[in-house]
């Protein structure tokens, strides 16, 4: 693990996406409330904001940090599900893990929670949008899909 304690606490923020490819069978079953579970993009924000609470304890040698901000969004677009999450903190390290971590444990909600309507459902697309603070300086991804 690399030591940050010498490392000043910054404002920090960071923002990713998923993306989660739905056949139509399992976006039928979305849209029609048939899920025994419930409703899956709720039940996939929700879970994307716990995960970022714990990318320490996923990601062997990431930092627990205070979550000082999360907000998810799971979004149904066309041809399937988008995932946005933005982080914040406040530490002498970054949030993009737990940015990553966020939208990839609500993608795998999404998938978990629609399964029974299809095992081909796709995740994909995740990735670092945007970053701010610390020593390397704000980053912004150069396309979108």
């Amino acid at each position: 693990m690399v030591d940050v304690s010498d490392k000043a606490a910054t404002a920090r923020e960071a923002t990713a996406e998923a993306w989660v490819r739905l056949p139509p069978e399992a976006r039928l079953a979305l849209e029609s409330g048939a899920g025994p579970k419930g409703d899956p993009l709720v039940v996939a924000q929700l879970a994307g904001l716990a995960g970022s609470k714990r990318t320490a304890d996923l990601v062997t040698l990431c930092h627990p940090i205070p979550v000082t901000g999360a907000e998810v969004r799971v979004t149904l677009e066309e041809g399937g599900v988008r995932v946005w999450a933005r982080v914040r903190t406040t530490a002498p390290t970054g949030v993009e893990m737990e940015a990553l971590t966020a939208v990839t444990v609500a993608a795998l909600n999404v998938y978990d929670m629609l399964k029974a309507a299809s095992k081909a459902i796709e995740i994909s697309g995740v990735r670092l949008l945007s970053k701010t603070g610390g020593k390397s300086g704000p980053y912004t991804a150069s396309d979108t899909f």
